[in-house]
């Protein structure tokens, strides 16, 4: 077998692997499918001459194409905006919407926001080693860092991703099955659903920009509410649960990037309350973390 033929097998036999990896560092599958043909270009151009471990040589591949991706990304972290939100629209050309939920919901809404708030070094170092199980000395070098270096890398981004803290006086448990059901339900259609879910009384708040409007919005009753949630069953797909500010809430995150959050408030089993916040210095000012699934 001639090595053209052996690097197109071997690179489609590890493309669900490499896409996995490209998906984690990147937050989006047209991004990490972006990132897997670039290293396919470079792979091919450079050819498998003495090349002993031919997966981690195409994990490194795609991992510095990644890298590179994310140091590009965080140069134009001060785009507006605008800008920013056309980057994350999800009608854009590219992998189907549903796909592209479905992976979020596999690896973690909250977990993806997390992870796109570590440097670049962080974000690889912390995904190659703890969730793909890649040694430190083989990360060292794609970082120009000693494995000593890059194992604290990765320490400083575990800490930020189970960094979460549990406020004393919730209810985390009770929170968590009324905002699980909340989610199911706007995901489901089931209008019902929600407003059993749904305080009589209930009242939904939302800064300028979740719609946006020229003024924030008040919504008062549960049906109302209900009738609001189900107008939003597109933006749920993209929605996880998530620990804010040490309450159980609900974190919108497109392509990996934050665009909105909503916190309850749970009176007697059922939401009282709802803010839905999408301001960036809002958002920016809570504690964003992951809500793991052994927690209380």
């Amino acid at each position: 077998m001639d090595e053209r033929t052996l690097l197109t097998e071997r690179f489609e036999r590890d493309r669900a692997h490499l896409r996995a990896v490209a998906y984690r560092m990147l937050g989006s599958l047209a991004e990490a499918d972006d990132a897997l043909q670039e290293a396919w270009l470079r792979a091919n151009a450079a050819g498998i001459t003495g090349v002993e471990n031919l997966g981690g040589w195409l994990t490194t591949i795609v991992s510095r194409v990644c890298l590179n991706m994310l140091r590009s990304r965080d140069r134009r972290r001060e785009d507006s905006l605008d800008d920013r939100l056309r980057e994350s629209d999800v009608d854009q050309p590219g992998p189907d919407p549903e796909e592209e939920a479905l992976m979020a919901d596999s690896v973690g809404v909250a977990l993806l926001v997390v992870l796109d708030t570590l440097a670049p070094a962080e974000r690889l170092a912390f995904v190659l080693h703890d969730m793909f199980a890649v040694p430190f000395d083989d990360i060292a070098p794609m970082l120009e860092r000693t494995p000593a270096a890059v194992r604290q890398l990765a320490s400083r981004a575990r800490r930020r991703v189970r960094g979460g803290t549990v406020s004393g006086a919730a209810d985390l448990s009770l929170q968590r099955r009324v905002v699980e059901a909340f989610l199911a339900a706007t995901r489901g259609g089931d209008f019902e659903a929600l407003v059993a879910l749904l305080h009589p009384d209930a009242v939904l708040h939302a800064d300028r920009l979740v719609v946006p409007t020229p003024e924030p919005i008040v919504v008062a009753g549960g049906r109302t509410v209900a009738e609001g949630a189900m107008a939003a069953m597109a933006r749920a797909a993209f929605t996880g649960l998530a620990l804010i500010d040490g309450t159980v809430g609900l974190a919108m995150a497109p392509l990996g990037r934050l665009r909105l959050v909503l916190t309850f408030t749970v009176t007697d089993g059922l939401i009282s309350g709802i803010e839905v916040v999408a301001e960036p210095e809002r958002l920016k000012a809570m504690e964003l973390d992951v809500l793991w699934p052994d927690a209380p």
